[in-house]
């Protein structure tokens, strides 16, 4: 008869600092796994106190409340599978990121993490006590490696687990959605597998956390690195692992392989489910938003009737002296597509009192940008009054070309709480709105079909603060000013490295000063969803005052 060992993964999400919701999830995960014959329940990295917990871990109070909690469910969870779940570890004096394994009452082991991560997102270094590698667990007869997360990104935790006896490696993970990640994460963890002739299960959670999306897709690979079975990106899923022992050791017993949706579809994913998580984890069952008419808004809204329903989106179009025929007509339309309300508040007269009321103090001086301001900022006024009155989540709808270059008006389009597609450039708005206009999934709760007119995707970007302006009146095209600031953010080019690939010498100084002065404007945007390396917050962090210029495309 073949010796199996069952695990029911838990790609679950928890929420940040709540100790006892999460340790609730816990139970439920335990009481699932014990009616389906489960010998473990595994939950992922930090789960009982959430993940990230920044600076909230190192509260003694909240570090006390975990551990009355996991004592708490490893009484509750006596008489069934042993229950293994991420938690912090006061131990000696220090803080460890730790994995506890709980079975028949207690706490019977606690691995602990040894490679820290300091880079982009993470903080770890300063926040946790690196452990040295450790042996494995030993788990109902089963020796079970537990490289927790970064750990299993290296060599040496894994091999230490398997030369001191290990016969499967777990990898509970939190790891935030990044573009490509999911195929780095394969890659390790085959590498792993390869390395040390055992099968891999690798474990991650899924949902919102401030900027970073979840994006789960728990997987496990045989010995050889053979995929044995892929869980869904995204989806809250609860996976039984079979582990069958034969002559040559364990093994994972095939089970379902999830198709992984294609990049546009993951980074749309991951602005939807960042944008619900944020809204329902701050207590918030509706949004508002300004809809101009233009591409960015109308994605946004596209964006937020998937995340929270139609029914709970409200748009208001803020119609100036210049705003034209055309974008009131496509406000309406896209409104219309997707079934969202929207309200019509006119600003010309708080604009014309606004400027009444300077006229005084700017006397002689020729209008210029501060009245283009005003209409952007009588705009921001009247928006924040809706959100406070109705008590709805004001969104923000600058895209990461318009953010990087300041073109973004301080407390005024640069309101709101939280911006969908503050990580996505200008050329990836135009294509985003393509894309969902041709496909609909489930997770949509917005409808299928042109949700976002043709009109608004091909007409030429205006913010329309002034007769027939256009973006490109002081901007590059956008697809030369992408190019230039991914370049410049994304992949860290010099200036000479960019005139080099073909871009005009004036025009990547402009724009890097540009990137440069716009940085205290970032420092009080809205957070919004990271979708690749280097978004703006924890990934990338630059002084305000800065007198740095790249020269160094300049002749000597």
């Amino acid at each position: 008869m073949t010796e199996t060992f069952r695990i029911l993964l838990g790609q679950l999400d928890p929420v940040v600092g709540d100790v006892s919701g999460n340790a609730a999830q816990a139970r439920a995960a335990w009481e699932d796994g014990k009616a389906r014959g489960a010998d473990l329940v595994a939950l992922p990295e930090m789960f009982l106190a959430g993940y990230q917990p920044q600076d909230l871990i190192l509260k003694p109070a909240f570090q006390e409340a975990c551990a009355a909690a996991i004592a708490q469910l490893a009484k509750d969870c006596a008489d069934g599978p042993a229950l293994g779940i991420g938690a912090p570890l006061v131990e000696g004096g220090a803080l460890y990121n730790a994995w506890h394994v709980l079975d028949g009452g207690k706490v019977i082991a606690a691995a602990k993490k040894h490679h820290l991560p300091n880079y982009g997102v993470f903080d770890e270094k300063r926040l946790y006590t690196s452990a040295d590698p450790q042996g494995p667990v030993a788990v109902r007869g089963v020796r079970i490696g537990i490289p927790i997360c970064e750990d299993a990104w290296f060599p040496d935790v894994a091999e230490t687990h398997e030369e001191s006896g290990a016969e499967v490696l777990l990898v509970p993970n939190g790891s935030p959605f990044e573009r490509g990640k999911m195929e780095i994460r394969h890659q390790h963890m085959v590498a792993r597998a390869v390395e040390t002739g055992l099968p891999v299960i690798y474990l991650n959670r899924t949902g919102g956390q401030d900027d970073q999306a979840f994006d789960g897709g728990s997987f496990a690979v045989q010995p050889n690195g053979a995929l044995a079975f892929q869980a869904p990106p995204f989806d809250i899923h609860s996976e039984m692992v079979t582990l069958e022992r034969g002559d040559e050791g364990w093994r994972v017993a095939p089970g379902m392989l999830a198709p992984i949706p294609d990049a546009p579809a993951l980074n749309y994913r991951a602005m939807v489910e960042a944008t619900r998580d944020y809204a329902r984890k701050t207590g918030f069952k509706r949004a508002l938003l300004g809809l101009s008419g233009g591409v960015d808004s109308a994605l946004v809204a596209a964006i937020a009737a998937d995340a929270l329903g139609p029914q709970n989106v409200r748009c208001i179009m803020l119609p100036s002296r210049y705003t034209s025929a055309h974008s009131l007509e496509d406000a309406a339309g896209v409104a219309r597509a997707l079934g969202v309300a929207l309200h019509e508040l006119p600003i010309s007269n708080g604009v014309e009192a606004a400027e009444a009321t300077l006229a005084p103090l700017f006397e002689g001086r020729a209008p210029d940008i501060t009245e283009e301001n005003i209409q952007s900022r009588f705009r921001g006024l009247l928006l924040m009054a809706v959100s406070n009155k109705f008590g709805e989540l004001l969104l923000t709808t600058g895209n990461k070309s318009e953010v990087a270059v300041g073109y973004a008006t301080l407390y005024g389009d640069m309101n709101g709480g939280w911006n969908p597609i503050k990580d996505l450039y200008k050329t990836e708005v135009f294509a985003a709105c393509r894309w969902r206009n041709s496909v609909h999934y489930e997770w949509m709760q917005g409808p299928a079909g042109e949700v976002i007119p043709l009109r608004v995707i091909e007409k030429p970007p205006s913010a329309e603060l002034r007769e027939d302006q256009k973006d490109s009146d002081s901007l590059p095209e956008y697809d030369v000013l992408d190019d230039i600031l991914y370049r410049l953010i994304e992949e860290d080019q010099s200036v000479r490295e960019i005139t080099a690939a073909g871009h005009d010498l004036e025009t990547v100084e402009r724009v890097e000063r540009l990137l440069h002065i716009a940085e205290y404007k970032r420092h009080q945007s809205a957070p919004g969803p990271k979708l690749g390396k280097r978004a703006f917050w924890l990934d990338r962090r630059y002084p305000i005052a800065n007198a740095w210029r790249d020269r160094s495309g300049r002749a000597e």
